[in-house]
Protein backbone atom coordinates (compact mmCIF):
# COMPACT_ATOMS: atom_id res chain seq x y z
CA UNK A 1 0.00 0.00 0.00
CA UNK A 2 1.29 3.40 -0.90
CA UNK A 3 1.37 6.42 1.67
CA UNK A 4 -2.08 7.13 3.46
CA UNK A 5 -3.84 10.54 2.71
CA UNK A 6 -4.39 12.71 5.73
CA UNK A 7 -7.63 14.30 6.34
CA UNK A 8 -8.93 16.41 9.34
CA UNK A 9 -12.75 16.34 10.47
CA UNK A 10 -13.41 19.85 12.18
CA UNK A 11 -15.62 18.69 15.38
CA UNK A 12 -16.70 21.07 18.32
CA UNK A 13 -14.23 20.10 20.50
CA UNK A 14 -11.38 20.28 18.19
CA UNK A 15 -10.17 18.58 15.20
CA UNK A 16 -9.62 15.11 14.69
CA UNK A 17 -7.01 13.67 12.14
CA UNK A 18 -7.66 10.26 10.56
CA UNK A 19 -5.50 8.50 7.72
CA UNK A 20 -6.99 6.66 3.99
CA UNK A 21 -5.60 3.94 2.40
CA UNK A 22 -7.14 3.03 -0.82
CA UNK A 23 -10.61 3.86 -2.20
CA UNK A 24 -14.20 2.68 -1.48
CA UNK A 25 -14.93 -0.60 -3.50
CA UNK A 26 -17.44 -3.69 -3.19
CA UNK A 27 -15.64 -5.12 -0.47
CA UNK A 28 -16.38 -3.61 3.25
CA UNK A 29 -13.86 -0.86 4.57
CA UNK A 30 -11.65 -1.49 7.55
CA UNK A 31 -11.83 1.05 10.40
CA UNK A 32 -8.78 0.52 12.13
CA UNK A 33 -8.43 2.08 15.85
CA UNK A 34 -5.36 2.49 18.25
CA UNK A 35 -4.37 1.85 21.78
CA UNK A 36 -3.53 4.23 24.29
CA UNK A 37 -0.30 6.37 23.90
CA UNK A 38 0.11 5.85 20.55
CA UNK A 39 -1.51 7.00 16.75
CA UNK A 40 -3.15 5.76 13.71
CA UNK A 41 0.23 5.11 12.06
CA UNK A 42 0.72 2.26 14.25
CA UNK A 43 -1.60 0.38 11.75
CA UNK A 44 1.04 1.26 8.70
CA UNK A 45 2.13 -2.65 8.75
CA UNK A 46 -0.91 -4.06 8.96
CA UNK A 47 -2.31 -2.15 6.33
CA UNK A 48 0.87 -3.03 3.86
CA UNK A 49 0.02 -6.66 4.83
CA UNK A 50 -3.32 -5.99 3.40
CA UNK A 51 -4.83 -7.30 -0.45
CA UNK A 52 -3.92 -3.78 -2.92
CA UNK A 53 -6.87 -1.63 -3.01
CA UNK A 54 -8.33 -2.46 0.18
CA UNK A 55 -9.96 0.68 1.81
CA UNK A 56 -8.84 1.70 5.42
CA UNK A 57 -9.60 4.40 7.60
CA UNK A 58 -7.40 4.63 10.62
CA UNK A 59 -8.36 7.87 13.01
CA UNK A 60 -5.87 9.73 15.67
CA UNK A 61 -7.62 9.49 19.03
CA UNK A 62 -8.33 12.51 21.11
CA UNK A 63 -5.27 13.61 22.93
CA UNK A 64 -3.31 11.57 20.19
CA UNK A 65 -0.75 11.88 17.16
CA UNK A 66 -2.23 15.09 15.08
CA UNK A 67 -5.78 15.38 16.78
CA UNK A 68 -6.83 17.80 19.16
CA UNK A 69 -5.75 17.85 22.68
CA UNK A 70 -8.36 18.01 25.76
CA UNK A 71 -7.06 19.09 28.84
CA UNK A 72 -7.56 15.02 30.32
CA UNK A 73 -8.43 12.23 28.81
CA UNK A 74 -10.17 11.36 31.87
CA UNK A 75 -13.36 9.29 29.76
CA UNK A 76 -12.90 6.50 27.22
CA UNK A 77 -16.60 7.09 26.29
CA UNK A 78 -15.91 10.72 25.33
CA UNK A 79 -12.75 9.46 23.34
CA UNK A 80 -15.36 7.06 21.77
CA UNK A 81 -18.03 9.72 21.35
CA UNK A 82 -15.51 12.16 19.53
CA UNK A 83 -15.42 9.45 16.81
CA UNK A 84 -19.29 9.52 16.03
CA UNK A 85 -19.39 13.02 13.65
CA UNK A 86 -16.40 10.57 11.36
CA UNK A 87 -18.07 7.29 11.89
CA UNK A 88 -21.36 9.14 10.21
CA UNK A 89 -19.53 10.67 7.80
CA UNK A 90 -18.92 7.36 6.36
CA UNK A 91 -22.35 6.03 6.47
CA UNK A 92 -23.86 3.60 3.72
CA UNK A 93 -20.89 1.38 3.16
CA UNK A 94 -20.03 -1.63 4.97
CA UNK A 95 -17.31 -1.59 8.02
CA UNK A 96 -15.73 -3.88 9.85
CA UNK A 97 -13.85 -2.12 12.96
CA UNK A 98 -11.01 -3.09 14.43
CA UNK A 99 -9.52 -1.87 18.08
CA UNK A 100 -6.81 -2.92 19.93
CA UNK A 101 -6.59 -2.09 23.57
CA UNK A 102 -8.43 1.11 24.66
CA UNK A 103 -9.02 0.89 20.82
CA UNK A 104 -11.40 -1.82 21.17
CA UNK A 105 -13.02 -0.52 24.15
CA UNK A 106 -13.91 2.59 22.38
CA UNK A 107 -15.08 0.39 19.41
CA UNK A 108 -17.51 -1.62 21.15
CA UNK A 109 -19.08 1.75 22.10
CA UNK A 110 -18.89 3.60 18.79
CA UNK A 111 -21.12 0.18 17.82
CA UNK A 112 -23.40 0.42 20.37
CA UNK A 113 -24.67 3.58 19.06
CA UNK A 114 -24.66 3.15 15.41
CA UNK A 115 -25.26 -0.83 14.89
CA UNK A 116 -25.93 -0.24 11.68
CA UNK A 117 -22.52 0.93 10.52
CA UNK A 118 -20.74 -2.39 11.07
CA UNK A 119 -21.12 -6.04 9.43
CA UNK A 120 -18.11 -7.31 12.07
CA UNK A 121 -16.00 -6.66 14.70
CA UNK A 122 -12.54 -7.62 15.93
CA UNK A 123 -11.46 -7.06 19.63
CA UNK A 124 -8.27 -7.31 20.11
CA UNK A 125 -6.85 -7.25 23.85
CA UNK A 126 -10.01 -5.15 24.88
CA UNK A 127 -9.26 -3.16 28.10
CA UNK A 128 -12.39 -4.22 29.50
CA UNK A 129 -13.00 -6.05 32.83
CA UNK A 130 -15.54 -7.91 34.95
CA UNK A 131 -18.06 -6.08 35.62
CA UNK A 132 -17.30 -6.42 39.57
CA UNK A 133 -14.51 -4.04 38.74
CA UNK A 134 -15.97 -0.84 37.64
CA UNK A 135 -18.38 -0.55 40.90
CA UNK A 136 -17.19 2.49 42.77
CA UNK A 137 -14.67 3.48 40.88
CA UNK A 138 -16.50 6.41 39.39
CA UNK A 139 -16.76 7.52 43.10
CA UNK A 140 -13.21 7.69 44.05
CA UNK A 141 -11.39 10.77 43.99
CA UNK A 142 -10.08 11.94 40.59
CA UNK A 143 -5.78 11.08 40.95
CA UNK A 144 -3.70 13.94 40.04
CA UNK A 145 -2.08 12.30 36.51
CA UNK A 146 1.59 13.91 37.78
CA UNK A 147 1.58 11.17 40.13
CA UNK A 148 1.63 7.96 37.83
CA UNK A 149 4.60 6.93 36.05
CA UNK A 150 3.69 7.94 32.83
CA UNK A 151 3.73 11.49 33.51
CA UNK A 152 7.90 10.37 34.12
CA UNK A 153 8.43 9.14 30.69
CA UNK A 154 10.83 11.08 28.43
CA UNK A 155 9.75 14.03 26.40
CA UNK A 156 12.77 15.26 24.33
CA UNK A 157 14.10 13.69 21.59
CA UNK A 158 16.53 15.15 19.16
CA UNK A 159 15.25 12.46 16.27
CA UNK A 160 12.79 9.50 15.90
CA UNK A 161 15.71 6.91 15.20
CA UNK A 162 17.15 8.33 18.41
CA UNK A 163 13.99 7.15 19.95
CA UNK A 164 14.03 4.05 18.03
CA UNK A 165 17.31 2.74 19.54
CA UNK A 166 16.83 3.60 23.14
CA UNK A 167 13.33 1.79 22.89
CA UNK A 168 14.67 -1.39 20.46
CA UNK A 169 16.34 -3.87 22.78
CA UNK A 170 13.86 -2.90 26.28
CA UNK A 171 10.26 -4.26 26.52
CA UNK A 172 7.94 -4.27 25.32
CA UNK A 173 9.42 -2.80 22.11
CA UNK A 174 11.86 -5.48 21.49
CA UNK A 175 9.11 -8.13 20.82
CA UNK A 176 7.38 -5.85 18.09
CA UNK A 177 8.10 -6.17 14.33
CA UNK A 178 10.99 -3.42 14.14
CA UNK A 179 9.58 -1.74 11.69
CA UNK A 180 6.32 -1.12 13.76
CA UNK A 181 8.54 0.74 16.06
CA UNK A 182 9.97 2.58 13.31
CA UNK A 183 6.63 3.50 12.74
CA UNK A 184 5.84 4.57 16.43
CA UNK A 185 8.62 6.61 16.65
CA UNK A 186 8.63 8.08 13.05
CA UNK A 187 4.92 9.63 13.63
CA UNK A 188 5.12 9.57 17.11
CA UNK A 189 6.43 12.20 18.02
CA UNK A 190 6.09 16.64 16.80
CA UNK A 191 8.20 19.34 16.76
CA UNK A 192 8.67 20.41 20.74
CA UNK A 193 5.89 23.11 21.52
CA UNK A 194 8.94 24.75 23.87
CA UNK A 195 12.44 24.96 22.15
CA UNK A 196 14.38 22.85 20.01
CA UNK A 197 14.15 18.99 19.18
CA UNK A 198 10.85 16.95 18.88
CA UNK A 199 8.11 15.72 21.67
CA UNK A 200 5.89 13.06 22.01
CA UNK A 201 2.59 13.23 19.78
CA UNK A 202 0.42 12.17 23.14
CA UNK A 203 2.31 14.02 25.72
CA UNK A 204 3.05 11.99 29.24
CA UNK A 205 0.73 14.17 31.53
CA UNK A 206 -1.93 13.31 29.26
CA UNK A 207 -1.44 9.46 28.73
CA UNK A 208 -1.42 9.01 32.52
CA UNK A 209 -4.74 10.86 32.91
CA UNK A 210 -5.92 8.08 30.84
CA UNK A 211 -4.35 5.34 33.37
CA UNK A 212 -5.39 7.29 36.53
CA UNK A 213 -9.12 8.13 35.24
CA UNK A 214 -10.22 6.26 31.72
CA UNK A 215 -11.76 2.98 33.37
CA UNK A 216 -14.17 5.07 35.97
CA UNK A 217 -16.71 4.70 32.90
CA UNK A 218 -17.68 1.00 33.00
CA UNK A 219 -18.80 -0.32 29.18
CA UNK A 220 -20.87 -2.65 30.55
CA UNK A 221 -23.78 0.25 30.23
CA UNK A 222 -23.44 -0.39 26.45
CA UNK A 223 -22.37 -3.90 26.21
CA UNK A 224 -25.55 -5.44 26.54
CA UNK A 225 -26.81 -3.82 23.38
CA UNK A 226 -24.06 -4.56 20.86
CA UNK A 227 -25.52 -6.54 18.45
CA UNK A 228 -22.78 -6.97 15.96
CA UNK A 229 -20.92 -9.95 15.25
CA UNK A 230 -17.72 -10.00 16.95
CA UNK A 231 -14.17 -11.68 17.07
CA UNK A 232 -12.32 -11.97 20.10
CA UNK A 233 -8.78 -11.84 19.94
CA UNK A 234 -6.85 -12.05 24.03
CA UNK A 235 -3.07 -13.03 24.77
CA UNK A 236 -2.60 -14.70 27.89
CA UNK A 237 -3.97 -13.90 31.09
CA UNK A 238 -2.08 -14.16 34.96
CA UNK A 239 -1.31 -12.36 37.91
CA UNK A 240 0.05 -9.11 36.32
CA UNK A 241 2.55 -6.74 37.85
CA UNK A 242 0.76 -3.65 37.81
CA UNK A 243 -1.73 -1.81 35.29
CA UNK A 244 1.08 -0.85 32.87
CA UNK A 245 2.47 -4.80 32.41
CA UNK A 246 1.38 -5.63 29.33
CA UNK A 247 3.29 -9.16 29.21
CA UNK A 248 -0.22 -10.55 29.94
CA UNK A 249 -3.52 -9.51 28.97
CA UNK A 250 -6.10 -7.42 30.92
CA UNK A 251 -8.41 -8.40 29.59
CA UNK A 252 -11.70 -9.88 31.39
CA UNK A 253 -11.84 -13.80 30.41
CA UNK A 254 -15.36 -13.90 30.35
CA UNK A 255 -15.67 -11.07 27.65
CA UNK A 256 -16.58 -12.99 24.64
CA UNK A 257 -19.05 -15.07 26.20
CA UNK A 258 -20.65 -11.90 27.72
CA UNK A 259 -21.24 -10.45 24.13
CA UNK A 260 -21.80 -13.55 22.47
CA UNK A 261 -18.61 -13.23 20.25
CA UNK A 262 -18.97 -15.66 16.90
CA UNK A 263 -14.89 -16.55 17.69
CA UNK A 264 -12.72 -15.86 20.79
CA UNK A 265 -9.33 -16.60 20.24
CA UNK A 266 -6.52 -16.85 22.49
CA UNK A 267 -2.97 -16.06 20.89
CA UNK A 268 -1.02 -17.75 23.65
CA UNK A 269 2.36 -16.87 21.98
CA UNK A 270 1.72 -12.71 22.32
CA UNK A 271 1.96 -10.12 24.89
CA UNK A 272 -0.68 -7.27 25.20
CA UNK A 273 0.55 -5.92 21.83
CA UNK A 274 -1.22 -8.33 19.30
CA UNK A 275 -1.05 -5.97 16.55
CA UNK A 276 2.66 -4.88 17.06
CA UNK A 277 3.84 -8.07 17.36
CA UNK A 278 2.61 -9.92 14.36
CA UNK A 279 0.69 -7.42 12.00
CA UNK A 280 0.65 -9.81 9.38
CA UNK A 281 -1.70 -12.22 11.31
CA UNK A 282 -3.98 -9.59 12.12
CA UNK A 283 -4.13 -8.40 8.52
CA UNK A 284 -4.87 -12.08 7.79
CA UNK A 285 -7.75 -12.23 9.83
CA UNK A 286 -9.38 -8.80 8.78
CA UNK A 287 -8.59 -9.53 5.35
CA UNK A 288 -11.02 -12.32 5.32
CA UNK A 289 -13.43 -10.49 7.02
CA UNK A 290 -13.47 -7.94 4.58
CA UNK A 291 -14.04 -9.95 1.29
Amino acid sequence: MSEPREHRLETPEGDICWFEWGTRGQGASLLLLHATGFHARLWDRVVAALPAGTHVIAPDHRGHGRSFRPATLANWAATSDALLPLLDGLGGHPLVGCGHSMGAYVLTRLASQRPAAFGHLVLIDPVIMDPAFYEGEAAKPIPDPAEHPVARRRNSWTSAEEMRARFADRPPYANWDPRVLADYCTHGLLPAAEGEGLELACPPALEASVYQNALRTSPHEWLHYLATPSTVIRAPTGERGGELDFSLSPTWTGFGAAIGATRDELWAEHSHFIPMENPARVAALLAGLAR
